[in-house]
C-alpha cells in the first residue's frame, strides 16, 4: 500500500471543520479512489478551545499557519485562512518554498498574488490548486483549465455571489426593499455582519478576474475590473425588468472584444427566458462560451461548508493521485498581459430610470438629447409610484421615467445624461443597468 497523504488543514471555520469531517467520513471512497489513505495530521485555528463538531483527537495543533507549513509530517498544505495577504500568503509562500503542494479556497489571495504564487508551484514542481476560490461546488476551475482544450473561450459570465443573487430573488419575488432583504441574509448567515465586500461586487469582481486568467490564457487583473454593486437596486426596477421580460442579477462578466479583455461586474438585465435567470436563492451559475461547445452552464451551490469542501477535497484527491498541473492551465509565464477594454467601450442595451421634474416638455428634451449621442430609444415608460393620484401631483414634482435603449455605446449614454443632468431635468441621479440579450 502506498504511503499516505498527510495533511494539515490551516483554518477551523465552516469549510475547514467541513472538509476535517468528510475525510473522516468517506476516508474508505477516498483511500479506493486515488490509491492510498488520506489523513488530517495537523491543523491550526486562531480558538483553540471551540467545538467545531469534528473530532480533532491525535491530531497535532500548530500554534499558527507558518509553524504547520513548515512541519515534516505535513506532505500537503490546506490553506482556509483567507485574506490575500498576513499569514495566508506569508505560510502559502512557505508551504511552497519547502516543495510542498498547496490546495487553497481563499480567492482573494488567488487574484491579487495568483500569478506569482504559480510561478513558485511550478519552479517547486508542485500543485497550486483552487478550485474552491471559485463558485463553491461547482466545478468551473477545471472545467476551464482542462476539460475545454480545443475550445476558443470569447466569453464567460456568471453569478459569483449567493448573498446578492438571494437578496435580488427575495425583493423580486417578494416585493421587499433591499434593507429587509440584507437583515434576513444577515440573520441565515448568508451575509456577513459587513456585507459590503459581497453587495459591493468585490467578491465577484476576484472570482471574475480569476475566470478571466484562465478563460484567455492572461495575466489575473482584479484592478481593471469596473465594479457596480447592488445596495442601489429598488423594487421599482424589478418590477419594470418583470414587465419587460428580464430578471435584475449581479453578474460577472468578462468578454474577449477588439478593444482588449473587458472585465465588468454589475447588476444586469438578463431575459427571463435564458439558464442565468432561472437560477434563485443563494445558488451560482457560470456560462461559458466556447468556439467548439457553443454556451455550456454549470450551476450549483455556490458557497456553504459542504459544497466548498467538495471542491477542497477533489483538489486534495488530484494531489494524492500525483497530479502536477499548471495552476493557470498553460505556464504562469506565459501568462499574457491582458490588452484592458475599457467600460466607455461597452456596447449593449441600457435600461435607464430618471426621477424626472413632471412638467411638459421634459419627455421630449430627455429623448433629444438622446439622439444628440445617437442613442436610439426602444420604449419609453412613465412610471408613478402606486396608489398616487393624477390630482395630487403638484407641477414641479419627481415622477419616474424609464428609457430602455438600443444598442449603444457606454460612453454614449455617460455624455447624454450629462447633459440631461445639466439641464436641471433631474431630482436625484440617474439608475442605469445594462442589459444582457441572448
Amino acid at each position: 500500500m502506498k504511503s499516505p497523504l498527510r495533511i494539515g488543514v490551516a483554518g477551523l471555520g465552516t469549510v475547514g471543520s467541513a472538509v476535517i469531517r468528510i475525510v473522516g467520513e468517506r476516508a474508505a471512497a477516498l483511500e479506493a479512489s486515488v490509491g492510498r489513505p488520506i489523513i488530517v495530521t495537523a491543523v491550526t485555528a486562531r480558538d483553540r478551545s471551540r467545538d467545531r463538531g469534528v473530532d480533532l483527537s491525535g491530531v497535532r495543533w500548530h500554534e499558527n499557519a507558518l509553524s504547520l507549513a513548515a512541519d515534516p509530517e505535513v506532505d500537503l498544505f490546506v490553506e482556509l485562512i483567507g485574506g490575500a495577504d498576513g499569514a495566508a500568503r506569508l505560510a502559502v509562500e512557505a508551504a511552497l518554498a519547502a516543495g510542498k503542494p498547496v490546495v487553497t479556497a481563499n480567492k482573494a489571495l488567488i487574484a491579487a498574488r495568483g500569478q506569482d504564487l504559480a510561478l513558485k508551484a511550478e519552479a517547486a514542481g508542485v500543485a497550486l490548486a483552487f478550485e474552491a476560490a471559485v463558485a463553491g461546488g461547482i466545478p468551473i476551475i477545471r472545467t476551464l483549465r482542462e476539460a475545454l482544450p480545443a475550445s476558443r473561450v470569447t466569453r464567460i459570465s456568471g453569478i459569483l455571489n449567493g448573498t446578492c443573487n438571494y437578496i435580488l430573488s427575495r425583493m423580486e419575488e417578494e416585493g421587499l426593499s433591499f434593507a429587509d432583504c440584507l437583515a434576513d441574509a444577515k440573520r441565515l448567515g448568508y451575509a456577513e455582519a459587513d456585507p459590503t465586500f459581497d453587495i459591493g461586487g468585490f467578491d465577484t469582481a476576484h472570482k471574475l478576474a480569476i475566470l478571466a486568467s484562465l478563460a484567455f490564457g492572461t495575466r489575473v487583473d482584479a484592478d481593471s475590473i469596473y465594479i457596480e454593486g447592488i445596495a442601489n437596486i429598488e423594487s421599482l426596477d424589478l418590477a419594470t425588468a418583470d414587465e419587460l421580460g428580464y430578471r435584475i442579477k449581479l453578474l460577472g462578466v468578462a468578454t474577449r472584444t477588439d478593444a482588449g479583455i473587458e472585465q465588468r461586474v454589475h447588476p444586469t438585465m438578463v431575459p427571463k427566458r435564458s439558464a442565468l435567470a432561472e437560477v434563485m436563492g443563494v445558488t451560482n451559475a457560470v456560462a461559458i462560451d466556447g468556439s467548439a461547445v457553443g454556451e455550456l452552464t454549470l450551476v450549483g451551490p455556490g458557497a456553504g461548508g459542504d459544497a466548498t469542501a467538495s471542491a477542497v477535497i477533489a483538489d486534495i484527491m488530484d494531489v494524492a493521485r500525483g497530479a502536477v498541473r499548471a495552476p493557470f492551465g498553460i505556464s504562469a509565464a506565459d501568462l499574457e498581459e491582458p490588452v484592458r477594454a475599457p467600460i466607455r467601450t461597452h456596447t449593449g442595451g441600457y435600461y435607464i430610470r430618471l426621477s424626472v421634474v413632471d412638467r411638459p416638455g421634459t419627455a421630449a428634451a430627455i429623448a433629444t438629447r438622446m439622439a444628440e449621442q445617437d442613442i436610439s430609444l426602444e420604449s419609453i415608460l412613465q412610471r408613478r409610484p402606486k396608489g398616487r393620484k393624477a390630482l395630487e401631483t403638484a407641477e414641479d414634482s419627481a415622477v419616474p421615467l424609464v428609457l430602455i435603449t438600443h444598442a449603444t455605446t457606454e460612453a454614449a449614454v455617460r455624455r447624454a445624461l450629462d447633459a440631461v443632468m445639466a439641464d436641471g431635468h433631474l431630482g436625484c441621479a440617474p439608475q442605469v443597468i445594462r442589459i444582457e440579450k441572448e
